[in-house]
Parts: structure tokens; sequence; C-alpha cells
């Protein structure tokens, strides 16, 4: 049977609808990106603060006492570190998740028995837990408020690996702002060598910074230039160089390197 052109086209138009038009696979893209790309790992839920009365300054600071006496160590530093940790808040979390009063890490917090993120609201076990990491450090640094301090807030690894030369701004910034306190609640151990390294490295770290700012925008070829003149000295005299399309520049820059 013979059927025309245009019985054909109708024919087709008529089972359009039932028949499953597909296009084949782009075989340059996955079928389901998650097959071939790895999610990244969660992050680590942060503590979350009880759901209970937090405890006012007044509080927190009549425990303080007690637990220094306890583990041998000055009052004024435990309140110094609280301050400046926390601000007397028993229920702060940190962004990296370091909890309460003394703001410490889960980790070194299982290192003195601690073994719930949870507990360290509990202001006396944060005290006693903060208080005896100071006490740590301080056996291991013979008493260097700077060093303890530095170790406290950057860990004992940065200290022994610069050789307390830490440059890290938010330590400097944070030990100073310790050692200050420190004084101010009559601390009496020796810290103005302390004060006067951490304004040291806050200076080497300036220094660094302009350096690396000098490298970034200037073209150091520009610091090795040498001038020369190109006409004699008689000429030198502003007044008798000569204008005009004929005339020389009074000086050439040579690239040559002084060394």
């Amino acid at each position: 049977m013979i059927y025309s052109f245009s019985s054909v086209l109708l024919l087709l138009l008529l089972l359009a609808p039932t028949v499953a038009w597909s296009t084949p696979k782009d075989q340059s893209q996955p079928a389901n990106v998650a097959e071939t790309v790895d999610a990244a790992p969660p992050r680590p839920a942060l503590p979350y603060p009880p759901n209970r009365t937090r405890p006012s300054r007044a509080q927190v600071a009549a425990l303080i006492p007690a637990v220094a006496s306890r583990y041998g160590v000055e009052e004024a530093l435990v309140r110094a570190v609280v301050a400046a940790e926390s601000n007397y808040n028993a229920h702060a979390v940190s962004s990296a998740g370091a909890v309460g009063l003394m703001q410490l890490m889960p980790a070194t917090a299982s290192d003195y028995g601690v073994s719930s993120a949870d507990a360290l609201f509990d202001p006396q076990t944060n005290l006693r837990t903060g208080t005896r990491h100071l006490k740590r450090l301080l056996n291991k640094y013979n008493n260097d408020y700077g060093r303890v301090i530095m170790a406290y807030n950057a860990g004992e690894g940065v200290v022994d690996r610069t050789n307390s030369q830490v440059t890290y701004l938010e330590t400097l910034n944070y030990t100073e702002a310790v050692i200050n306190n420190y004084r101010r609640h009559g601390g009496t151990a020796p810290t103005q060598a302390a004060l006067k390294q951490v304004r040291t490295l806050r200076g080497v770290r300036n220094t660094g910074k302009a350096r690396r700012l000098l490298k970034k925008y200037l073209d150091p070829s520009l610091l090795s230039l040498n001038v020369k003149p190109t006409l004699s000295a008689r000429y030198l005299d502003p007044s008798l160089h000569e204008v005009g399309p004929k005339s020389k520049p009074m000086f050439e820059l040579e690239t040559s390197v002084i060394r």
C-alpha cells in the first residue's frame, strides 16, 4: 500500500502524544553529581549551653578563691584568664568549640578527666579544669607568666615550636590583656619582661607585614638604579640647560645594580 506524504505526516501528528521522545544522555555530565563528588564531611555541632539560669558574675567570682587555693595558682591569674576568655560568662561557646568560663576545648578537658563538653558549662567543673591546666603550664614553663599565658591561648605546640616567639596578633593581644588584668587584680609575679616581649614581637610582626607589602607593591628594581649626568658639569645648572627639540635630559638612570 502506498501512502502519500501528507497522509504519513497526518498519521505521525495523531500518534505524537503517545510516543515517548527521548534524547541521548549527555555522557559528559553524570546523572547524579552526588555520585561522583565526595560530600564534605559535616562540621561537628558546637556544644549548646544548658537550659538553666546562668550564674552571675558575683557567683562566679565567689568560686575562684577556693579553686585557686586548691591547685596552688594565684587567684589574680585565674581571675584574669576568666575575664579575658569569657568575661565571667559560664555559658560562653566560641566558634572553635571552646566552652565556659575558661574557654576550654573538650579535648584539653579530657586530659583532666572531663569527658563531656556539657560538663564544662558547670562553673565549678570549668574552673577546676582550667586552673589545673594553668598549674601544669606554670610547672612546665617554670612560672614564666608570659609563656604560660601564650600557651593557654595559642597552645603549647606553638610556643615550643617557635621558642616562645609567637607572632599571632590574637595571642599577643590576649597575653597583654591578661597580664594587665592580672596586675589590676593584685598579681605580684614579674610580668614586665613578658610585656616587653609582647611589644617586641608585635613590632617584628608589623615590620614583617611592611616588608611583605613593599615586596608586593613596590618594584625592587627601582631601588637599584644609579643616576649619572649626561651633560658636562657646566650644563648641570638648570639656567644653562638648552631648551628645544635638540635638548638632552640632565640625568639618565642606569639599571645596573649596586653591590
